[in-house]
């Protein structure tokens, strides 16, 4: 376990340095959104989903090459590794063209589809589920070619609708992935836990940037990589239940912007708090906010990582009971 704590700290630390030298480069660049929750609208650099890719990356490659020069020491699967890589660096790339070119919703929600490629190639995953009141089902083709890409897709754009306060996406990326991976490390499935504890690594260090108020927005660069990265991480570690579990709190959100075109889920904001602008919530954050009656937003952003937890704490119970 101790190689596991230092590969952590590794990365932990190269995604802190990244990260500290990109916020003053994207300044530079003018390379920055609005936060939209502070009353003189200021200008954070945003995309630094990308030094969290490049952390997430250097990671991966690390663990593959500890695996590949000292046998067994962390024993993981290469070619799964290569393959959940390049699963991420293709859907960072839709998440960078979305960040510099507002690519439309239609095209985003199907995009993703195609870096699912590389899981879909060696056929990752196994095609045999346990479906809750129905018990095991083989999928067989099914499964590599339409489950993966469509839970590739539906994790990534989840996280991505679920967004827009300080520390939301990566808090509640963090909490459930630190979820996934105390799964992983229970049922031995070493390859997932290292991608976990590798992107657990990579969004604390972005929190530390991203909490409120923030100094670095992660842009749709890093909420569609942190859904990807979930998604794969249960696809390889074949806990797709848990994966089901944990991205409850955001079909919720889903599921109640739908009716009204999957709209951003903005409050307004009226001395130190938020308020729902709508007399009926468009989204999971503006339900809250009405449910409150106004929220701050560090306190908003607390309740969602609460509920997030919540539901992380229910899959890890049904796996280590």
């Amino acid at each position: 376990m101790f190689i596991y704590i230092i590969l952590f700290l590794v990365v932990f630390g190269v995604s802190f340095g990244i990260l500290k030298i990109m916020i003053p480069k994207l300044k530079k660049a003018n390379i920055v959104g609005k936060d939209m929750h502070k009353p003189d609208l200021p200008e954070v650099p945003e995309m630094g989903g990308m030094g969290v890719v490049v952390a997430f990356s250097f990671g991966v490659v690390l663990a593959m090459g500890i695996e590949v020069f000292f046998d067994d020491l962390i024993p993981v699967n290469i070619v799964s590794l290569f393959a959940v890589l390049a699963t991420v660096l293709m859907i960072s790339l839709v998440g960078i063209l979305d960040d510099l070119l507002d690519i439309s919703q239609k095209l985003k929600a199907v995009m993703p589809a195609f870096a699912a490629l590389p899981l879909v190639a060696i056929k990752e995953g196994h095609s045999i589920l346990t479906i809750p009141f129905l018990g095991r089902i083989d999928f067989g083709l099914f499964y590599p070619l339409v489950l993966v890409p469509v839970g590739i897709t539906g994790a990534a754009n989840a996280v991505n609708m679920l967004a827009g306060f300080n520390g939301l996406e990566v808090g509640m990326g963090a909490v459930a992935i630190a979820s996934l991976a105390i799964i992983s490390l229970y049922i031995r499935s070493m390859t997932a836990f290292v991608i976990l504890m590798v992107a657990l690594a990579c969004l604390l260090a972005a929190l530390y940037y991203n909490w409120y108020p923030a100094k670095l927005l992660i842009g749709d660069v890093g909420t569609l990589s942190i859904g990807a990265i979930i998604a794969s991480s249960v696809i390889v570690g074949n806990f797709e239940t848990a994966g089901i579990i944990i991205i409850i709190p955001y079909f919720v959100d889903f599921v109640i912007k739908l009716p009204n075109r999957l709209p951003k889920s903005f409050g307004k904001y009226n001395n130190g708090k938020l308020y729902c602008p709508n007399p009926r919530p468009v989204g999971l954050c503006q339900l809250i906010m009405k449910l409150t009656g106004g929220i701050k937003e560090k306190n908003l952003v607390l309740t969602l990582m609460g509920i997030e937890a919540a539901f992380g704490a229910f899959a890890i119970l049904l796996y280590v009971r």
